[in-house]
């Protein structure tokens, strides 16, 4: 799988007159696109169909939110996750069905491809990304925090805040804190709006020394269940380096890892280390925390975090003590294709 920057998408696009001009046929387009050897983006443009598909999600929306400029006298305001796409903000699990865009005046209802939001957006919050209009980071995330699924919006969120912050073992924390500042008084000046009061218990979920997607959903169902705000990006002394471990569950004396299958299996993760090595390091590496800290070391995948229930379910199997006695967030579920 690949990332393409805005440039890439638009050069990938394959306009139908195109092709025409290239002497396809109607009925070669159509045999393409069943043999999937062509892809529809949108109306009267294409991309290559292997092109396509090894393409992350965020990099097809791309292409789609290229299609749009191009059909567009003028580009529109890009919003919600599509202005995510473009700041590069990661959408957690999340094929985005529809380019979003937002307009005061708007008089165009939303269609299956291009959903059209009528709001008002001030003007220090109309930014430029690979010189297209869009929401500005902050507006970004805060209208995914009311509007997106709820693990969408914290993955993209703690994303935000490490572009402000800085990485996450190098993290400002008075930085961070005063953007997730900044998210609350914007809350507070949209109150009475939709998703403005699960929004704003979800901002006191917020850190993005989460370092990776994986990492803040995990976060998220880990308070859902009633547990402190875990730390994270936990320092262990290693000799004379360190061992930076993932989450810590303070109040089970155990450390939480969070391993998706690329860090295996990837090429640009594994660096050309064989599978027996990579497992090798890591037992090294748990062997030592665990002796030097006398806690727990446990791990969670991608399927272990999908809900709160089935993260509660891990623990107990490792016979940990769910919290009962403090109070819990009690976020909503929304679906991850809520808003999309």
């Amino acid at each position: 799988m690949r990332e393409l920057d805005l440039a890439a998408a638009a050069s990938a696009l394959r306009r139908r007159d195109d092709l025409v001009f290239d002497g396809w046929s109607r009925r070669d387009i159509d045999d393409a696109l069943r043999g999937g050897d062509l892809v529809r983006v949108r109306r009267g443009w294409y991309c290559d169909g292997g092109t396509w598909r090894d393409l992350w999600p965020e990099s097809q929306h791309r292409l789609h939110i290229a299609a749009v400029s191009s059909d567009a006298g003028a580009p529109p305001v890009f919003s919600f996750t599509s202005a995510a796409v473009l700041h590069g903000l990661p959408l957690y699990r999340l094929f985005v069905q529809r380019v979003h865009a937002v307009d005061a005046g708007v008089g165009r209802h939303s269609g299956p491809t291009v959903g059209r939001h009528r709001d008002a957006v001030d003007d220090v919050d109309i930014v430029t990304v690979d010189g297209l209009p869009c929401t500005s980071l902050e507006r970004t995330v805060s209208d995914l925090l009311r509007g997106a699924s709820l693990e969408v919006a914290v993955a993209a969120a703690d994303a935000a805040m490490q572009r402000v912050a800085g990485p996450p073992r190098r993290y400002d924390v008075a930085g961070g804190d005063a953007f997730r500042e900044r998210l609350r008084e914007r809350l507070r000046r949209s109150s009475g709006k939709r998703g403005v009061r699960a929004a704003r218990d979800v901002v006191e979920v917020l850190d993005g020394r989460s370092e990776l997607p994986l990492e803040s959903v995990t976060k998220l169902q880990v308070r859902r269940l009633g547990f402190m705000q875990p730390g994270l990006q936990v320092k262990v002394p290693a000799g004379t380096g360190t061992y930076w471990m993932d989450l810590e569950l303070v109040e089970a004396d155990a450390f939480l890892e969070c391993d998706g299958d690329g860090k295996y299996t990837d090429p640009a993760l594994t660096a050309g280390r064989p599978l027996s090595g990579i497992l090798l390091a890591e037992k090294e590496r748990e062997d030592w925390v665990r002796g030097i800290t006398g806690r727990r070391v446990l791990r969670c995948a991608s399927r272990d975090v999908v809900t709160p229930d089935a993260l509660a379910d891990r623990l107990r199997a490792f016979r940990i003590t769910l919290p009962t006695s403090r109070e819990r967030l009690f976020l909503p579920r929304r679906p991850l294709l809520a808003g999309q």
